[in-house]
C-alpha cells in the first residue's frame, strides 16, 4: 500500500442491463489473481449480485444503501468491510443517478459522493459513436462532482473499442481503459428476481475466469488502479458483546436472501445464530428466536410442504410465543398455502391467514417507510423505519398492522406486528437501524428467561 492508499472504485452505468455485475465480477477475479485481496460491495437492496461477488472472491460482499442506512453508518460499514483488504469494488444499482422516488437519493452517485469514490462508467456502445460521447458528457456534467474517472466499453469488440476510445477521451475528458468483449459462453442467466443465484449456475468459476481473462487482455487495469487509489478509511474495532440469546435462522435454497450485515448486527446485539433448513431438517434447533428471511419459497413449495415435522415445529414455536421475524419469502412460508410456479397449491406453516399466489408482476416494488400506530417487538408508535419490497408473489392477506409509504407518496397497510412477531413482505435492514436488531435480541433474551424460570 502506497502512502496508506489503495484502489477503491465504483462500477456504474447509464442504465440497468449495461453489464455492471459482469464487469464487477470480472474485475474482482482479475484483482484477486493479482494478489490484491479485494473486497466487494453492492449499492441498494440487492441479495443476488453480492452472491456473485462472493462466488468470484470467496469472501463476503457488503450492501451499501443510503435509503436504509444513514450516511455516517454507511461510512462505518464501508470502512469495517474494507479493513484488511487491498482493493474495493462497489457495484452500483440501476442508472448512475437513479435513486428513490425519481430522485438521486440513495443512488450510485450519492453513494460515491458520500464515500468519495472514483467511478468506472460501464457503457454499451450499441449502435452509437459520437452520440455515446454526448451521453457520457451529460452524465459527467449532470452534478458539480460526478466522480466519473474512467470508461469501460462493455460488449464491444477490441477493434471498435480502439477506434472509439480516442473520440470518447477527446470529447468527454475521461480515460477509456479498454473493453470487455461479449462472451456468450460466460453469460450470466437471469429470471424474475434478477440473476440466478451463484449456486444454481453450472460452471460458474470457469465463466468468471473467462471474463477475467477477457478483461485483462482488453483493458488497461494498471491505468485503472492508478486512477482509483484513495486513502484508506479508518475502521473502528467492534466491541465484544456477551451472548444473551440464540436465534435460529432459516438458510437454504428457499431462504437465501439475507443480508450478511443484518446477521452481523444481530451478533453485535448479543445474538448467537444457528442455521437450519426448513426443507431438509426435521426439527428446529434449540433457540430463543426465529428468523425466516426472504428467498424463493415458491420454487421449493413442494419440499417445504412435504417436510411436515418442521412446519409443525415452527407453527408450535410461534404459537408458544417465540420471537419471530419473517420477511417476504419467510412471510409466505408462515401463511396457509403457497402456489408454486406451475400453479399447484401446497400447505405451508399455517401460522398466519392468507394464501400465497403468483401475481405475475412486481408487487409494491421498491423503497418505503413503515410506521406503526402502536408499539410492538420491533417497532415503536410513530417511528418511521425504512424498508424495501421485491416480489412477484402476493398474499390474500398481506396484513394491516403497519402503514407503508413510498417516496412518491403512495400508501398502503401491510404486515403483522405484535409483542413477539414481525411478519410481512417488507424487508428490514438491521445494519442500517441497529436498534431493530437489539429489540429482536432483547425479545429473544426475555423469552429465554421466561422458559428458564
Amino acid at each position: 500500500m502506497e502512502n496508506n492508499t489503495l484502489p477503491q472504485l465504483m462500477a456504474a452505468a447509464p442504465a440497468s442491463g449495461s453489464g455492471k455485475t459482469t464487469v464487477a465480477c470480472a474485475l474482482l477475479r482479475a484483482l484477486r489473481r493479482r494478489g490484491l485481496n479485494p473486497c466487494a460491495f453492492k449499492c441498494g437492496p440487492d441479495y443476488i449480485d453480492p452472491m456473485f461477488h462472493r462466488a468470484a472472491l470467496e469472501v463476503p460482499s457488503c450492501n451499501l444503501d443510503l435509503y436504509l442506512t444513514p450516511p455516517e453508518r454507511l461510512r462505518q460499514l464501508y470502512s469495517a468491510h474494507l479493513a484488511g483488504h487491498g482493493a474495493a469494488v462497489v457495484e452500483a444499482a440501476m442508472g448512475y443517478y437513479d435513486g428513490a422516488g425519481l430522485t438521486d437519493a440513495a443512488s450510485g452517485w450519492q453513494t460515491a459522493d458520500v464515500l468519495g469514490l472514483p467511478v468506472l462508467l460501464v457503457v454499451r456502445p450499441g449502435g452509437a459513436s459520437l452520440t455515446l460521447a454526448a451521453q457520457i458528457k451529460g452524465l459527467r456534467d449532470f452534478r458539480p462532482d460526478s466522480h466519473l474517472a474512467a470508461i469501460l466499453l462493455n460488449g464491444c469488440s477490441a477493434s471498435y473499442a480502439q477506434r472509439l476510445a480516442p473520440l470518447l477521451e477527446r470529447e468527454t475528458g475521461l480515460s477509456v481503459i479498454g473493453c470487455l468483449p461479449a462472451l456468450e459462453a460466460a453469460r450470466l442467466p437471469s429470471r424474475h428476481l434478477g440473476l440466478y443465484t451463484a449456486g444454481e449456475i453450472q460452471d460458474l468459476s470457469p465463466r468468471l475466469d473467462a471474463l477475467a481473462d477477457a478483461l485483462e487482455a482488453n483493458a488497461d487495469l494498471d491505468r485503472l488502479l492508478a486512477l482509483c487509489r484513495r486513502p484508506v478509511p479508518q475502521a473502528a474495532a467492534a466491541p465484544a458483546v456477551p451472548v444473551r440469546a440464540r436465534i435460529a435462522v432459516a438458510r437454504d435454497g428457499a431462504f437465501c436472501f439475507c443480508y450478511p450485515e443484518t446477521l452481523e448486527a444481530l451478533r453485535q446485539a448479543g445474538a448467537e445464530l444457528v442455521f437450519f433448513s426448513p426443507m431438509e431438517d426435521a426439527a428446529l434447533p434449540e433457540a430463543d428466536g426465529l428468523y425466516l428471511p426472504g428467498g424463493y419459497p415458491e420454487l421449493y413449495a413442494e419440499p417445504l410442504s412435504r417436510n411436515q415435522p418442521i412446519r409443525r415445529a415452527i407453527a408450535a414455536a410461534v404459537a408458544a410465543g417465540m420471537p419471530t421475524v419473517a420477511e417476504c419469502g419467510g412471510f409466505l412460508y408462515l401463511g396457509r398455502t403457497l402456489a408454486d410456479e406451475a400453479g399447484q397449491v401446497w400447505p405451508m406453516a399455517g401460522v398466519l391467514p392468507g394464501d400465497g399466489f403468483r401475481a405475475g408482476r412486481l408487487v409494491r416494488f421498491g423503497y418505503a417507510a413503515l410506521t406503526a400506530s402502536e408499539d410492538s417487538m420491533l417497532f415503536r408508535a410513530g417511528e418511521p423505519v425504512p424498508v424495501h419490497e421485491f416480489h412477484h408473489w402476493d398474499s390474500t392477506c398481506p396484513g394491516e398492522a403497519l402503514g407503508a409509504e413510498k417516496p412518491d407518496g403512495r400508501r398502503w397497510r401491510c404486515g403483522f406486528a405484535g409483542p413477539r412477531l414481525y411478519a410481512g413482505f417488507p424487508h428490514l435492514y438491521f445494519a442500517g437501524r441497529p436498534r431493530l436488531a437489539d429489540r429482536f435480541t432483547a425479545a429473544a433474551a426475555a423469552y429465554r428467561k421466561e422458559r428458564e424460570t
